[in-house]
């Protein structure tokens, strides 16, 4: 880490406000590219004006659909703003939780996965000890950080990030940003 810092320096804060906006962002730039998400995103904000679970809830899929989501994700987003609009979730609720219960809570929702449940916990609720051990940007810095051979699995990307508990968040964080401003090849 101490490496990484001085070959790329701090990286940027990354809090997001809790609540529904923050977890749908974080659903829709899942798998695109941080430019591609922010893309969507924009003309999400800039057609709904204030991302709401009533206004996703009541908008057309093809509304959706021109905003630039993709037809999984669109469905995805109606199913979270029906289960905050019903109470199947409360999003307030999980800052009671513990990590594995907020995960368990968010997971039960179709189109919300490990990763997704575990950059909310991030990012949104601000837990300190969160590494998604799935994620290929950290996988890949790990690689080439670590110098090992190929990138390391899950299993194994938790096991290197023991000696970073309990701020696996920061080094999650470091992480990513060596990715973003190394040239890395893999």
């Amino acid at each position: 880490m101490a490496r990484a810092l001085k070959e790329v320096g701090f990286p940027d804060p990354r809090n997001r406000s809790r609540g529904f906006a923050s977890l749908l962002r974080i659903i829709v730039c899942q798998q695109v590219s941080n430019e591609a998400g922010a893309a969507i995103w924009g003309k999400l904000e800039k057609r709904l004006k204030n991302v709401s679970a009533d206004k996703v809830r009541r908008v057309r899929e093809d509304t959706l659909r021109r905003c630039g989501l993709s037809r999984p994700k669109v469905r995805y987003a109606k199913i979270l703003a029906q289960a905050i609009n019903t109470g199947e979730l409360d999003l307030n609720d999980l800052n009671d939780l513990s990590n594995d219960e907020v995960r368990e809570a968010l997971t039960a929702i179709t189109g919300i996965g490990p990763w997704t449940a575990e950059i909310y916990l991030m990012f949104a609720l601000g837990r300190p000890d969160i590494l998604p051990a799935g994620d290929l940007a950290l996988a890949v810095a790990t690689k080439h950080m670590f110098a090992l051979d190929e990138r390391p699995r899950p299993v194994q990307l938790e096991s290197i990030a023991k000696r970073w508990r309990p701020y696996r968040t920061a080094a999650a964080i470091m992480l990513w940003h060596y990715y973003r401003h190394t040239p890395l090849i893999d």
